[in-house]
Formats: C-alpha cells, sequence, structure tokens
C-alpha cells in the first residue's frame, strides 16, 4: 500500500522542467528540496516507447494500450526533452537538494514503497545487447500486460512472472570534476546499479560528492532476474517514495553503493569484467565484516566463503556489478549497514 502523503512530505511530478534524458549532472539545478529524514515522493517516466520515432501513444497503441492508459507526462516528454549525444538511454527525475548533505556524507535511501503507474511495461533487446551480444538477429521489443491485482506480469499463455518493482538508478550526482556522466554505466555514485533488492523496505547507501547530493532517480523495472542478461527488465514508469538521511562523514569510507534489507546486507564490487567485480564485492564483504564483527581479514575472508553468496547483479551496460548476500542472523547483535563501520565493530 502506498504511503499516505504527510503535509510536510515532497512530492515530485515527472515533466519536462524536472527530468533529463541520458546524463547525471552535477552542476544542474535543483528541481527540490528536502530536508534530512524528509519523505519524498517521486514519479518516474520510463524511455521505453519514449525511445522511437513513434509517439508513445502510437508506439504502445499498437500492442493494444489504450490512449488513455499512456502516461500524459511520457507523451509532454516525448515531445519536449531530446536526448543529448552520446547519452545514456535513460530518462530520470532529479536532482533533488538534500539540505545538509555536504561532501563525504553519506546519503541513505530509505525505499519505504514503489507504485506501479501503468498496468504494461516493455522488454527490448536485439543483437549487440545483452551478456550474449550474438545471440539474436534482429531487434525485439515484448510488451507485457501486468495483472495488478494478482501481482503478476503476463508474460506468455503458459508463464506469469511475480512483480518486484524497483528503481534500477538511484543515484546522487557524481564528482564534480566529472560535470556529468551517462545513465548507462554505474559508479561509485550509485546509477544504473539494477539491483533487484532495492524493493520497498530496502535500503541503499550512496557516498556524497556534491553539496546537497543532487539526488536523481528513474529506470523503473516491473521486476528483473539478477543479471539483466537481456539488456533490461519490465521497464516501467514506477512513482517510489524513500526517506533521504544523512550521515555526516559516513561517506570517506565508502567506494562503492552498500545496502540492506531485513534479512540481509549487500555489500557491491563493481568492475569492467565479472571477475574484477567480484574480486571488488569481497574486499568490500571483507571490510564490513572486520567492523561488524571484530574479525581479523583472514577471518573475515573465510567467513565469505563459508557464509556469503556473491551474486551477479549486473552483467551488463559497460561496468558490471557483483554483490555478496551476508544473513543478519550470522551476527548475535543487531545495527545498521553504515553504523558497523562507523562504530569499528559491533554497535
Amino acid at each position: 500500500m502506498t504511503p499516505a502523503m504527510h503535509p510536510h512530505d515532497v512530492s515530485l511530478r515527472s515533466t519536462p522542467e524536472t527530468v533529463g534524458w541520458g546524463w547525471i549532472d552535477a552542476d544542474r539545478a535543483p528541481v527540490a528540496r528536502v530536508r534530512s529524514g524528509q519523505r519524498l515522493r517521486i514519479d518516474t517516466v520510463t524511455h521505453q516507447g519514449l525511445n522511437t520515432d513513434k509517439d508513445p501513444v502510437v508506439f504502445f497503441g499498437a500492442a493494444g494500450i489504450a490512449p488513455g492508459e499512456v502516461l500524459p507526462d511520457a507523451a509532454e516528454i516525448y515531445r519536449k526533452v531530446k536526448r543529448g549525444e552520446g547519452a545514456g538511454p535513460h530518462i530520470l527525475t532529479g536532482p533533488v537538494y538534500v539540505e545538509g548533505a555536504q561532501p563525504g556524507d553519506m546519503l541513505e535511501v530509505r525505499v519505504l514503497d514503489v507504485a506501479i503507474r501503468v498496468p504494461y511495461g516493455v522488454n527490448s533487446t536485439g543483437p549487440g545487447w545483452g551478456a550474449v551480444p550474438d545471440l539474436l538477429t534482429k531487434p525485439e521489443q515484448k510488451i507485457i500486460k501486468l495483472d495488478l491485482q494478482r501481482g503478476v506480469a503476463l508474460f506468455s499463455k503458459d508463464v506469469e512472472v511475480p512483480l518486484a518493482p524497483f528503481m534500477g538508478i538511484v543515484a546522487v550526482a557524481p564528482p564534480p570534476e566529472l560535470k556529468r556522466v551517462s545513465t548507462k554505466p554505474p559508479g561509485a555514485f550509485g546509477g544504473n546499479i539494477d539491483f533487484k533488492h532495492l524493493v520497498a523496505g530496502s535500503t541503499l547507501y550512496l557516498p556524497v560528492f556534491n553539496e546537497g547530493a543532487l539526488f536523481y532517480t528513474g529506470d523503473g523495472h516491473a521486476c528483473q532476474g539478477d543479471g539483466e542478461v537481456d539488456g533490461t527488465a519490465i521497464e516501467i514508469s514506477l512513482t517510489p517514495t524513500v526517506q533521504l538521511v544523512v550521515h555526516k562523514g559516513a561517506g570517506r569510507v565508502m567506494s562503492s553503493p552498500r545496502a540492506e534489507d531485513a534479512a540481509h546486507y549487500y555489500p557491491m564490487g563493481m568492475g569492467n569484467t565479472i571477475d574484477e567485480a567480484l574480486r571488488n564485492a569481497i574486499r568490500e564483504a571483507v571490510d564490513f565484516l572486520k567492523g561488524r564483527a571484530g574479525l581479523s581479514a583472514a577471518e573475515a575472508y573465510a567467513l565469505c566463503s563459508l557464509a556469503v553468496d556473491f551474486r551477479i547483479g549486473e552483467a551488463v551496460n559497460n561496468v558490471l556489478m557483483v554483490y555478496g548476500v551476508i544473513p543478519k542472523r550470522l551476527f548475535r547483535r543487531k545495527t545498521k549497514y553504515w553504523a558497523a563501520e562507523a562504530a569499528g565493530g559491533d554497535g
């Protein structure tokens, strides 16, 4: 159930004035402001159906989607916002200025809800796409209808996929010397991590590089498997509700995004190859376990081998991501991910 809006919450619509196409900018003027701890409800629009030479009403109409089911903001963005040369494919809403955030801080992104805006989404692939770029010989776009009452995607006559909506891109602006980065490859700032566990009830942690953090989100997914292997998920327009919390100075020790939910901690590693991403994810897990449980490097490495699963989170988009799955039941006392390292042990 979508949380009821409180008078002090901030709501941000997706309009030609509040979205950008293809870039995560460090020098774009904020389109909204929030205080640390405020809730933000933020509309997003998928690029799928807007990245062709057809109006989205025509594009989706060819698959039997009624004109009234095409979002008015999607049609307006298609007409008024253009993707820049060399930019990534995604449409992002933002940036949102978080008061009090400074370089070296950490932004805690609590995902309170992820609401589905339309009862359909798109999976798009073809030659040169995904983890097996020579598998297909022609482009394919599959419009997939959703049964929202039953919580499934109607993939085919005999296949239904459970819905688990999450935002593929959750980001702060990159370091100011970069000015802007493409929305396609992820990085220390977050971005296109396509991390399927960022459903309602999860938390993502990002290091802050700019005053105000400059928070962006977009690239909604109705569901996705680990790896996003054909290059896309069920791409869809979503409205997440998040709570943005600033932790002073805690970002200085971060080299990669981190996440957690009720059952697990998720250290992430990125690289140009899966092997490099795996090594970096293991290093992140070892560093966390050293602080969380007061272990030596050898003990933390051993615990990774005994009790931590490492999975391919992102197998496409130039920069690859592997994440560890650390069960919280391993530890006798509970603590938030960021607090464990800051405390140097059981906080």
